[in-house]
């Protein structure tokens, strides 16, 4: 019996596992847990149905080599006909979408434009309804049948330059320079072509006073300087974001992780 108790007593020993042990496996695992996470949003961020495209900007001296190492290994990958579908749903029926519809047709409406469709409710109605059929035909014509028939990408990719100048005109010649499904870059047909379609397009509920040739052709111009104010700001956002997250407060930083912000608009 001594011997047998003295031959299951190693056994005993070897199973007894010390609390501290026990909290670093956690830890690990937790370690872990949080790595793989991180993975997965970042294999969703940079997905191909995706507007949002790997910011390629380097961010500091400091993590300038890892900054190289991201954006080297994302390949270029065309989008299929289906995620152009989806993209302009998803930014049709974006919450952005209504909401800025709504402020610019209460901005529409303090300045008086469209002064045919009168004022109050009923005329802030007509003109929210104008605002959001101009963005949704806008996205339809152009993201979707336009860059699907064409073959074009209608992402936005971030610049490879460092100086502002260069990059402030690399963004504004994306209006007129795109990529094609296999990755060169070629003229940016349907962003022309899905600008003046849909100032056409607008003739059909404007105010009669705003179907003529000279107010479509501003409307057209308009569009273009549109998106290539837009075209800045997301070259320019990241690192607005970049600078805010070095700066804001612990505290802040919290809240915004706790908030529902879509994986696009995420720093």
């Amino acid at each position: 019996m001594q011997g047998l108790a003295r031959g299951q007593s190693p056994s005993g020993r070897q199973k007894t596992v010390s609390p501290s042990s026990t909290t670093a496996q956690e830890g690990s695992g937790d370690n872990q847990s949080a790595s793989i996470q991180r993975e997965l949003s970042d294999q969703e961020s940079t997905s191909p149905c995706r507007l949002r495209v790997p910011d390629t900007t380097p961010e500091s001296l400091a993590i300038g080599e890892q900054t190289a190492t991201t954006s080297s290994t994302w390949a270029y990958t065309p989008l299929s006909a289906r995620c152009k579908f989806n993209l302009f749903l998803t930014t049709t029926y974006s919450p952005y979408t209504f909401v800025s519809a709504a402020f610019q047709a209460t901005l529409d409406q303090a300045q008086g434009q469209w002064p045919h469709y009168g004022g109050g409710m009923q005329g802030w109605g007509k003109r929210f309804g104008a605002t959001l059929a101009d963005t949704e035909s806008r996205r339809f014509i152009q993201t979707f049948a336009l860059s699907a028939i064409l073959h074009q990408d209608p992402r936005y990719f971030p610049s490879h330059r460092r100086t502002l100048i260069s990059r402030s005109w690399y963004a504004a010649t994306r209006v007129v320079i795109t990529r094609n499904d296999s990755g060169d870059n070629t003229f940016n047909t349907s962003e022309l072509l899905g600008a003046l379609f849909t100032s056409s397009l607008q003739n059909s509920y404007y105010p009669r006073h705003d179907r003529n040739f000279g107010e479509t052709m501003n409307r057209f111009s308009g569009a273009l300087s549109s998106d290539a104010i837009g075209n800045l700001l997301r070259e320019f956002t990241p690192d607005m974001k970049r600078l805010f997250r070095k700066h804001a407060p612990k505290r802040i930083l919290r809240i915004e992780e706790k908030l529902p912000i879509p994986a696009d608009d995420k720093p």
